[in-house]
């Protein structure tokens, strides 16, 4: 039954995700990687059906666009988590995806290659070269997905909320080509159970074994712990935590606020009091969305006006 499911799930990308298009995020040779055979795999897990994707290789973009009559013209790249191990495309990707669509936001999921030093020259720098490389994709499709350029925003889950707050405070530190110098930095950040510090005494460890290695340099722990990195020209944030996440310490979404706030960067936080670590849109304990809230920030900012 899992396997029927598995095939109706990917084999009918329209009716069941309402994707318009899945696209390669590099249109020909991917950077930083190694020649290898393509040895993805897709499935759904048997305890809670949801779609996992491991082994990636070859990044894509899995475009869904709100229709003509919702659309205001702003844009999310969506990060799911997996611990840098795999890409969990469905609670936290496709699902997400589909309620910005509603909201009149277009929403890009980013499959983004999984860190291996077989398959990269660099593993560490991989996600984020996909990630800045989404952030181009989108701006420079703008027109074409009547999007508007200024109102490009990222959000990232778990591990995917590293990658989404790495993107949102390295982008002028370019990992790829960008000849026409298309502008890197997201106009907003939405942050859901984020690993955000490599640090000891707070990391998600099979995060940053993942990403950097189990023996990693003092200089990588630093430039990797994004409480950091955060400077004025950081791109206002929500974040959204547990309290009892006992997998990806509360502590990492606030110290990132913490920092936020100390150079005067918007910010808005919201912790469950109970719900733990992955629960996607939808915390059980709890009759608050956080969905709900994040689209009430952003009209408040303005980012769901209509162009």
């Amino acid at each position: 039954m899992r396997n029927i499911l598995l095939q109706l799930f990917l084999s009918c990308p329209v009716i069941l995700l309402h994707a318009q298009d899945s696209i390669p995020l590099y249109p020909g040779h991917i950077p930083n990687s190694r020649p290898v055979k393509n040895n993805e795999v897709s499935e759904i897990t048997a305890d809670d059906h949801i779609l996992i994707i491991s082994k990636v290789t070859r990044p894509t973009l899995t475009i869904f666009l709100p229709s003509k009559q919702k659309a205001n013209g702003s844009a999310v790249v969506i990060c799911p988590g997996g611990g840098y191990t795999i890409v969990a495309a469905g609670h936290e990707g496709y699902d997400v995806a589909r309620r910005f669509n509603e909201a009149g936001v277009a929403a890009i999921v980013l499959k983004y290659r999984i860190p291996d030093d077989s398959t990269m020259v660099n593993r560490e720098i991989g996600p984020l070269q996909d990630a800045q490389r989404a952030i181009l994709v989108v701006r420079d499709r703008a027109k074409e997905w009547n999007l508007d350029p200024d109102r490009v925003g990222i959000l990232g889950f778990s591990a995917g909320g590293h990658l989404a707050s790495t993107e949102g405070t390295h982008f002028e530190k370019p990992l790829i080509s960008n000849p026409a110098g298309v502008n890197l930095r997201p106009d907003f950040m939405i942050l859901v159970y984020p690993v955000i510090s490599f640090e000891d005494s707070i990391t998600h460890l099979g995060s940053r074994d993942q990403l950097i290695g189990k023996d990693p340099s003092a200089e990588s722990i630093w430039e990797y712990s994004n409480e950091h990195q955060v400077t004025a020209r950081t791109a206002p944030t929500f974040l959204v935590h547990a309290k009892d996440d006992d997998v990806v310490s509360m502590q990492n979404s606030l110290v990132f606020y913490q920092a936020l706030q100390k150079n005067g960067v918007p910010a808005e936080i919201y912790l469950y009091e109970k719900g733990g670590h992955g629960f996607g849109m939808n915390n059980p304990t709890s009759n608050i969305k956080w969905m709900d809230l994040v689209l009430e920030w952003m009209s408040r900012n303005g980012w769901l006006n209509r162009r």
